[in-house]
């Protein structure tokens, strides 16, 4: 028994949705709560039963109803547990709480819900643990998590209990004083912030919440449990936006009570972990954001540790409670001291990266005393930190990437906020970026590469207005690129990046112009073929911007393939023929067309005629037809890659992927994935059983009914195939762009291996409002048992573009398996009785794997007779027809077992004898009868 759920377990948690594919989840919790309930089982197998229900609440209880009497199986489970088993009692409630929670128990004031509640207070209240034994501690601990997770999930939902945990926690010696600590603040931070909901409220409300022991919330307003998403977004965090925005509970100056709690809390932060000390500070900060009677300075006393901690938790709690109160609580000395010590932190040898990086962010939205911008998301230095101070920060090559471009960021931004162009400090962070540069010209990593490119787009982001540096460094980067081709993509997507995040700016047409001057003016001699490729991108791309004049461009490609000592053309390299095609259709797109039409002309017609690959040379006439034959007008309408709607959906994406490499072709070439179901399986002939194919045995003697069949069972070109016809249909609600569809290619993938594979079916087409066609799967059993298959397909829409669809899952049910008796035509209805006769005396021994069995329920004498002529009269060997005490039916499931039925009723009930040569199909066929009998039951009673 350990062993198997012990695997069952884990094939559950490798893959839940697979595992509950093969049964419902109903069932396996069933049996999980089955087993929990067992007192045979041991408790080690029961921590491991509640494993599901903890990580995947939602797909066990997937309603309310579900989750509610799940959790009251489990409350009795604990009830009935002894205390000596204290990791199984703590897993349980962790399991009760994941289940409540996620079943919405907790929100819909459930009874299951309350009763746990109750449960987990008084668990919370029972301190009495013996001497040297932890377990009633640990389950406290337990307890108490669970509270918080309830509270939470349902804020507002222990507001009635705070005198009670502020009690525990002044109490508690054990470190369940941190646990009650933490509870009660998040507590009292809910509490307070549905007061200030509350038309009305003041200081007579806090006070009576304070001092307020009474039940849950639930019985004593119900209505204050529950709030809008909105609210729910803004309890994340009161204080991480403008101050404005923060609710506000107006009590005036009498609120001791409040201020006697938030003492208490401060004096004892320091027993707490760094971790909770956050935490508690966090939701005491927004405790008095909200109540403007307690003045800030309750921190005071706490400060002064918090701004001499190394702990990144505590640093960051400080820094939100700065932003809170600004100089209510910071003094300038203060802002002073934590702004020098940020950069510190900074840039100290003993932390990671990640820390520095960190502390660096805190710089770029550090939270002033007397902020002048007003962004909430900008990075901008702080006023205090000058450029003397900042030089500590700056970059260095030996930085790793991350932090390199986090100092040169921030030293942008100091040096942009002096405004001096000729400063010391620009040029140094110039400087920073040429010794970047010259790694890269020698040779560095993929790393340094991409740092490099990075760094100068922040170089360019912030001081592209600086002229005689944007030059220098267009110079270098066209240099750079004569050295080093290979760096093509990287400069492109530098160029792409400058031209739409600085749209006024116009350095990357300075860049463009550079990088075409460089590339024409190379001799042929010294060109070589590994470059030509990135050179051909970079014309295009040139060739994309109407302030640039192409005629050197078009000189360049006519040296290139009019060279009569170039092997280009004649080679017939499709790659290269593409990279020529790719400037040719840019060129063709420019303002300035005419006045380079004929050497274009020129080159797509030597093209046309001389290339050695025919798909260029079909390309190149296309272009060369479009550019003598068309206008401007239409020669762009043509040609630009726009969305376009309808028919003409077709012909844009298909004319404006003659060019590889385009983002046209690559799209059409890419398989795209739909995000839900474009089309799924319907039965075509629901009810009727489906014929078998290859299943008629050869005629015999009338007489050797049973051996002859026998005998056809056994040969080896006896085939069992179970017909099953689909109707191919689309879903619903439909989108537009999938009405028309072709070359659908349909794949079966089984989850079992009870059934042969089954090949892919093709699809000619499918089409909205035209004729479902009709798919026939041809299933081959290895064992006839109800089965699952996914379904997926592979399509083309009528836009050319490939797609690939998840459909539903098709289920076999068992008796979609039910076949008659596969007989020859010619035999009597005498010879099939005989062999049903001869196939019930030899299972009614119950030899090797035949059995018998017996099904009852209550239906009358008419409505079994209903019954076996819907579902059992293809089946049938009596006449049904005839007046008899007995009906018997005969299912033949491939590839060679039986189930034999004798259906007769009594006064008080229907039996179904049955009689099989595989035992194993007992469960499925009671299923069944189980499932055709209690309709009519239902319909009868």
């Amino acid at each position: 028994m350990a062993t198997n759920w012990t695997e069952r377990i884990s094939a559950f948690c490798c893959s839940p949705s697979g595992f509950l594919s093969e049964t419902s989840p109903d069932t396996f919790l069933s049996e999980l709560l089955r087993e929990l309930r067992d007192d045979r089982a041991s408790y080690g197998i029961k921590v491991l039963l509640l494993s599901p229900l903890c990580e995947y609440p939602t797909l066990l209880c997937s309603s309310e109803s579900a989750g509610e009497e799940t959790a009251l199986d489990l409350m009795s489970v604990f009830t009935q547990c002894p205390s000596r088993f204290s990791q199984f009692r703590c897993r349980l409630l962790v399991a009760l709480t994941s289940v409540l929670v996620c079943s919405s128990c907790v929100n819909s004031q459930s009874r299951a819900s309350l009763d746990f509640l109750d449960l987990l207070l008084r668990i919370a209240q029972d301190a009495s643990d013996p001497p040297g034994d932890g377990t009633q501690r640990l389950l406290r601990a337990t307890a108490c998590d669970c509270l918080r997770e309830m509270e939470a999930s349902c804020p507002g939902l222990l507001s009635q209990r705070l005198e009670l945990l502020a009690g525990l926690r002044q109490l508690e010696t054990s470190r369940l004083h941190q646990a009650f600590g933490v509870l009660q603040i998040l507590v009292l931070r809910n509490a307070v912030y549905q007061l200030t909901k509350q038309p009305g409220a003041g200081a007579a409300h806090l006070k009576a919440l304070l001092g307020g022991n009474g039940s849950v919330a639930w019985e004593a307003d119900q209505e204050a449990v529950h709030m809008d998403t909105k609210d729910a977004a803004m309890l994340l965090s009161l204080i991480l936006g403008p101050m404005g925005r923060v609710p506000t509970l107006h009590t005036g100056p009498d609120c001791k009570e409040l201020r006697s709690v938030l003492s208490s809390l401060l004096e004892e932060s320091y027993l707490f972990t760094p971790l909770c000390q956050a935490a508690l500070f966090h939701r005491l900060t927004e405790v008095v954001a909200m109540v403007p009677g307690i003045p800030p300075t309750v921190f005071r006393a706490q400060l002064l540790r918090l701004l001499g901690t190394n702990e990144v938790c505590l640093l960051h709690v400080t820094l939100l409670m700065k932003c809170g109160f600004t100089d209510s609580l910071f003094s300038a000395e203060d802002e002073a001291f934590l702004l020098k010590r940020l950069v510190v932190l900074s840039q100290h040898p003993l932390l990671s990266s990640p820390e520095k990086l960190f502390y660096m962010d805190c710089i770029l939205h550090f939270p002033e005393n007397r902020p002048i911008s007003c962004g909430d998301c900008d990075e901008a230095p702080p006023v205090l930190l000058t450029p003397r101070l900042a030089s500590v920060l700056l970059p260095s090559v030996f930085n790793d990437s991350a932090t390199l471009l986090s100092r040169l960021n921030l030293q942008a931004l100091v040096f942009l906020e002096e405004g001096d162009e000729e400063s010391l400090g620009l040029a140094y962070i110039y400087d920073h970026l040429a010794a970047l540069l010259h790694i890269v010209d020698r040779g560095g990593s993929r790393d340094i590469v991409v740092t490099f490119f990075r760094a100068a787009f922040l170089f360019l982001f912030y001081f592209h207005h600086v002229e005689r540096y944007a030059t220098c460094l267009s110079e270098q980067l066209c240099h750079l690129f004569l050295q080093h081709t290979r760096l093509a993509p990287h400069i492109l997507n530098l160029v792409n990046q400058t031209q739409e995040r600085l749209p006024e700016c116009k350095w990357f047409v300075g860049l463009l112009q550079g990088l075409q001057r460089v590339i024409t003016r190379v001799p042929f001699g010294q060109l070589r073929l590994q470059d030509l490729s990135s050179h051909l991108k970079v014309l295009a791309r040139v060739a994309e911007e109407e302030e640039i004049c192409q005629r050197s461009s078009l000189s360049f490609l006519s040296t290139i393939v009019t060279q009569t000592s170039s092997s280009l053309c004649t080679s017939g390299d499709w790659r290269l023929g593409n990279g020529l095609l790719g400037v040719c259709r840019c060129v063709l797109l420019h303002p300035n067309l005419d006045s380079i039409l004929v050497p274009l002309a020129d080159i797509l017609q030597h093209l046309a005629f001389h290339y050695g690959d025919t798909d260029i040379r079909d390309h190149a006439r296309l272009y060369y037809t479009l550019l003598t034959m068309l206008s401007r007008e239409k020669l762009s309408a043509v040609l630009v890659q726009s969305a376009a709607e309808g028919g003409s959906q077709v012909k844009k994406r298909t004319l404006s992927c003659v060019m590889a490499e385009s983002e046209g072709l690559t799209n059409t070439l890419t398989i795209h994935q739909t995000e839900k179901p474009i089309f799924h399986l319907t039965e075509a002939l629901p009810g009727p059983h489906q014929e078998a194919e290859n299943l008629q045995l050869n005629q015999e003697d009338e007489y050797k009914t049973l051996e002859c069949y026998r005998a056809q069972l056994s040969k080896s070109g006896f085939a069992s195939l179970i017909v099953l016809k689909y109707h191919l249909t689309h879903t619903e609600p439909h989108d537009p762009g999938f009405e028309q569809l072709f070359s659908i290619q349909l794949h079966f993938s089984h989850t079992d291996d009870h059934y042969e594979e089954l090949q892919d079916i093709s699809v000619p087409c499918l089409f909205r409002q035209g004729q479902r066609p009709v798919v026939q799967l041809k299933l081959k059993p290895r064992r006839p048992y109800p089965t699952t298959i996914h379904v997926s397909a592979i399509f083309t829409s009528k836009d050319g573009l490939t797609w690939h669809t998840a459909m539903p899952d098709i289920h076999v049910a068992f008796q979609q398996v039910f076949l008659p008796l596969p007989a020859p035509p010619t035999w009597s209805s005498a010879s099939i009785r005989d062999v049903f006769e001869g196939l019930w005396d030899e299972m009614s021994h119950e030899t090797g794997e035949s059995c018998i069995s017996l099904f009852c329920c209550q239906l009358g004498e008419a409505a079994l007779k209903a019954l076996v002529e819907k579902h059992f009269h293809s089946f049938l060997v009596s006449d049904p027809l005839e007046e008899s005490a007995e009906f018997r039916a005969l299912l033949f499931l491939p590839p060679k077992s039986h189930i034999l039925l004798k259906i007769s009723s009594t006064e008080d009930a229907a039996h179904f004898n049955m009689a099989t040569d595989d035992c194993r199909l007992l469960p499925h066929m009671n299923s069944y009868l189980l499932k055709v009998t209690s309709s009519l039951e239902n319909s009868v009673s």
